[in-house]
């Protein structure tokens, strides 16, 4: 089992029972790997087979070093079951988390450990596929020093910005392919010889929500990244929305203000202009220039064309008056455009993420109080603006979510 989840040749040569066989086997380890440890009654149910099929099964799974016994489960009047669940370490996730100027990389097992730490990395994500090889060579290096076999490795996970169709494996924004290389999730399989999975960052994020954060359990979510720009990840009905080409969720190209700012994407007005990291730092640095009375008049012309929303949102946490005031003009127009999002999709949950986030009251208040002004009071009230609890690991995490959700069914098709 160790080889037969990565390669297809040993899939190719079962013969119809056995290919029932490890049919049944893949349906386990992705059951236990989304729902935890179960009893052996737990899985007949789950799967409809006999108790000593299912009970054949965890066996073969334990003597390959997948499965072990991990406590006991609730006694219904007898003595307490076995709970069965994934080994430590028996199978690995290859993580990457590009962003525009850094990549964070890092190894997790099928328990979701992280187990050689995150590494970030000076990389600048390219139009091109230029970064593809320095990325290869931090990767290649990574691996060789945790010591996993490398047969252990299902696959790589990869969280990128950009319009990303994950369906045909292409970014249509960097890392372009020209037509004779094919996609560039062929490329990046070709040069790692393991399964690739990319996504878009803020989709891979709503993943790791969903997965590993405050969404759990729940079926209609939105994510929503507040960085340098704007994004929208979208859980319906629990599953991962992505629209017909794979680019639902671009939010912050919106067109919501009369005679805007020119947009990057060539519009004028988006909500981006108005709402964004970028947008943020624009207005600090306006005001700054103007002559507002603030303590960041102290940072130097270079440090101001490279201000970050971090500083602002620390100058507003000392009591700065116009950094205050500029969180709260950004809170006010995300939580404009955020009404809209809850009259559309009437999700139970809209979870903020990203640089922005970190401002909490300094950006939620604001944002609440435009809800409360733009949104029908019979939705907003079914609603819960939350901050999201992952932090910085989302993207990495949803790299690791990412590659296990596509793992399982690739094979599982390949199999029947």
């Amino acid at each position: 089992m160790e080889s037969s989840l990565t390669e297809e040749h040993y899939i190719e040569s079962l013969n119809n029972i056995e290919r029932k066989k490890h049919l049944q086997k893949l349906k386990i380890i992705k059951h236990l790997y989304v729902k935890g440890a179960k009893t052996n009654t737990d899985l007949c149910t789950r799967f409809h087979i006999s108790s000593p099929t299912s009970m054949g099964l965890l066996n073969e799974l334990i003597a390959e070093g997948l499965v072990e016994k991990q406590g006991r489960g609730r006694s219904v009047g007898g003595r307490k079951p076995d709970l069965y669940g994934l080994k430590d370490n028996s199978l690995f996730v290859l993580s990457i988390d590009m962003e525009r100027f850094r990549t964070r990389i890092a190894i997790f097992d099928n328990n979701n450990n992280n187990i050689t730490g995150t590494r970030t990395y000076p990389l600048d994500i390219s139009k091109d596929l230029s970064a593809l090889e320095h990325l290869h060579a931090y990767a290649t290096s990574l691996i060789e020093e945790s010591g996993i076999k490398t047969a252990k490795l299902m696959g790589i996970g990869v969280s990128m910005p950009g319009l990303v169709a994950a369906a045909s494996g292409n970014n249509y924004t960097y890392l372009l392919t020209q037509q004779e290389e094919g996609s560039l999730q062929e490329v990046m399989e070709e040069l790692f010889h393991k399964p690739v999975y990319i996504q878009n960052d803020v989709k891979s994020a709503t993943l790791a929500e969903y997965r590993f954060g405050i969404a759990q359990n729940k079926k209609n979510v939105l994510v929503l990244s507040l960085d340098w720009g704007l994004g929208l990840g979208i859980i319906i009905d629990g599953k991962l929305r992505t629209g017909a080409s794979g680019f639902a969720g671009e939010f912050g190209h919106i067109p919501l203000i009369e005679e805007g700012t020119l947009c990057h994407c060539g519009k004028r007005g988006c909500l981006e202009t108005v709402a964004s990291g970028i947008a943020l730092a624009r207005m600090a640095r306006e005001g700054i220039r103007s002559g507002q009375s603030t303590i960041l008049n102290t940072l130097t012309d270079e440090e101001l064309e490279q201000l970050e929303p971090s500083l602002i949102i620390q100058a507003a946490n000392q009591g700065d008056q116009y950094a205050i005031n500029i969180l709260a003009e950004t809170g006010r127009h995300l939580g404009k455009g955020i009404a809209i999002l809850i009259q559309l999709f009437n999700p139970e949950e809209i979870i903020l993420s990203g640089k922005i986030a970190e401002a909490r009251q300094y950006i939620t208040i604001p944002i609440q109080q435009s809800i409360n002004t733009y949104c029908m009071t019979q939705l907003r009230e079914n609603t819960t603006i939350s901050l999201s609890d992952l932090g910085k690991n989302a993207g990495i995490l949803g790299s690791v979510a990412t590659v296990m959700e596509n793992i399982f069914e690739n094979h599982i098709a390949s199999v029947k």
